[in-house]
């Protein structure tokens, strides 16, 4: 289903807003994450924007780390904690500092426990070689051995204390909850102790799992989903607002997704006509052209069934109606005819193919709609194969016509564009099956195929021999700026009666992503 891992060059076509104007993606010094709610968010329309648009910022694993740092600080100097404690706290609260400053003054023995901080047997956690002591874990009582405890007082040997916490981040991928290895004990490893026990190449790992949660528990961060990319993306929209907004970002590293669901860009569909239409396609579209072809459904109950055998006389195994292969008709009134019938005209038989032609309509429908889904991904996995040439024709185009690298760049353009427009194109489709029939529906399918003509136009061109190229530059400029202007056309009219809740669907869209 994914078949738009490239994203256009021109970012601002589509109107993408990036917080980073750094050389390698990330936060500028300039930029600031709003101190109330973790981090800013302009929810306005900004005059220009379309409707289709959402406002998004990008971090890189460095911004994150920053602000979490910064936030520990200004908690611990309120609290009067240390900064290791501190940060177990705003983890334990999932980074609220305003619930966490408001419950600690309340109570803060509760709060202590609750978060793995208490209670407290011995005041600073340090190794220590105790005589006669041994471990719990290993029962070694060597000698000098060397033990480590933290303020819960259970103690255990450095190495068997180095071998639980490297499982737990080497294998278990576990960081923010580590508890002490003492079954029923609550008390959290805290990052001090850790940093004296494990060697350097887990303690990469232990903040980078850190980084993980600390995104991972807020509602408007999210990693980006794109293989090894390691940026987050922040986005105001709401979970409740999934129904109006379709919120595409667009990732420093390219990759374009739905905030939402982090499925690729599936504009124009909300994330539960997504969902539902997914489900069908691998439920439905594998087997709907056999279905349509050898099989019927049961005048009862709608049961699929398969004819296998010679004779007409059908008994449907789910609700044992008997009835007539040929009409439909209950066979009970079919005398003796076993091979032949002769009561086309019943009522019975009218009735049941007036089930089975809405049945086939119902199937007719959606195969009309899902062909037309997939063939726009598999246009769009052949035109992706096509941009992976791009380069080698722009070479020869520049060798063979005299033209600069620059002047060549049409192309690269027009491949891009064409990708994107097939993905927009693909759910349009998935959209349009589930829309009711009205004004609004003619309209958006007046665009659809304005847009799908243009696009089709554009794809044609980009497939001519590289010699006839030249010729065509002005032709498929023109087209691919056409192209563009189609598809932002339909999203932002698509998106302005979504917002507005004109569109009318014959499924729930309330449903979650």
């Amino acid at each position: 289903m994914d078949s738009d891992d490239e994203f256009m060059s021109g970012l601002s076509d589509d109107g993408f807003e990036q917080a980073h104007d750094s050389d390698d993606g990330s936060m500028a010094d300039d930029e600031e994450f709003d101190e109330d709610a973790g981090f800013s968010q302009d929810k306005d329309l900004k005059p220009g924007k379309k409707a289709y648009e959402v406002d998004f910022k990008v971090f890189s694993p460095k911004d994150i780390q920053s602000h979490q740092d910064k936030q520990i600080d200004e908690v611990s100097a309120i609290l009067g904690q240390p900064s290791e404690a501190t940060a177990i706290l705003l983890r334990h609260l999932r980074w609220n500092k305003e619930r966490l400053i408001e419950t600690y003054m309340e109570r803060p023995e509760s709060v202590l426990e609750t978060a793995g901080l208490g209670p407290e047997s011995v005041q600073t956690p340090t190794t220590k070689v105790i005589k006669g002591f041994t471990c719990e874990i290993c029962c070694e009582d060597t000698p000098g051995l060397e033990t480590y405890a933290l303020k819960c007082g259970h103690r255990y040997c450095v190495d068997c204390y180095r071998q639980y916490l490297a499982q737990k981040i080497k294998d278990e991928g576990e960081a923010a909850r580590i508890q002490c290895p003492t079954s029923g004990c609550n008390r959290i490893v805290d990052s001090k102790s850790l940093d004296m026990l494990v060697a350097a190449e887990l303690k990469s790992r232990y903040q980078v799992l850190l980084t993980r949660t600390y995104v991972d528990d807020k509602d408007n961060l999210k990693w980006c989903p794109a293989p090894n990319c390691e940026y987050a993306i922040e986005c105001g929209v709401k979970k409740r607002e999934l129904n109006r907004i379709v919120p595409t970002v667009a990732c420093a590293c390219e990759h374009r997704f739905c905030f939402g669901c982090t499925l690729h860009d599936h504009q124009p569909a909300p994330c539960s006509l997504v969902k539902q239409w997914l489900k069908k396609c691998e439920d439905d579209s594998e087997t709907a052209n056999w279905i349509s072809a050898n099989t019927k459904e049961c005048p009862k109950c709608s049961s699929t069934i398969e004819k296998n055998g010679g004779c007409n006389h059908m008994t449907c195994r789910k609700c044992k109606h008997e009835f007539c292969w040929m009409c439909m008709g209950l066979w009970s009134e079919h005398g003796t005819s076993w091979y032949n019938c002769n009561r086309f005209e019943e009522r019975s038989g009218l009735d049941g193919r007036d089930a089975q032609a809405k049945s086939r309509q119902s199937l007719e429908r959606y195969l009309h709609y899902y062909n037309r889904y997939a063939n726009h991904e598999q246009s769009a996995k052949l035109d992706k194969d096509l941009a992976s040439k791009t380069n080698v024709k722009m070479k020869s185009l520049a060798s063979t016509s005299g033209m600069s690298w620059i002047e060549v760049e049409f192309l690269k353009t027009a491949s891009q564009t064409l990708q994107t427009c097939r993905q927009t194109l693909k759910w349009t489709y998935a959209f349009a099956y589930y829309l009711q029939r009205n004004n609004l529906t003619e309209i958006f399918e007046d665009n659809q195929k304005d847009f799908e003509m243009a696009v089709e136009s554009l794809s044609e061109m980009f497939e001519k021999p590289t010699q006839e190229l030249a010729a065509l530059k002005v032709d498929m400029m023109d087209k691919t700026s056409y192209c563009n202007k189609r598809r932002v056309i339909l999203l932002d009219d698509t998106a302005q009666n979504l917002k507005t809740g004109e569109w009318k669907f014959n499924v729930d869209i309330t449903m979650g992503p």
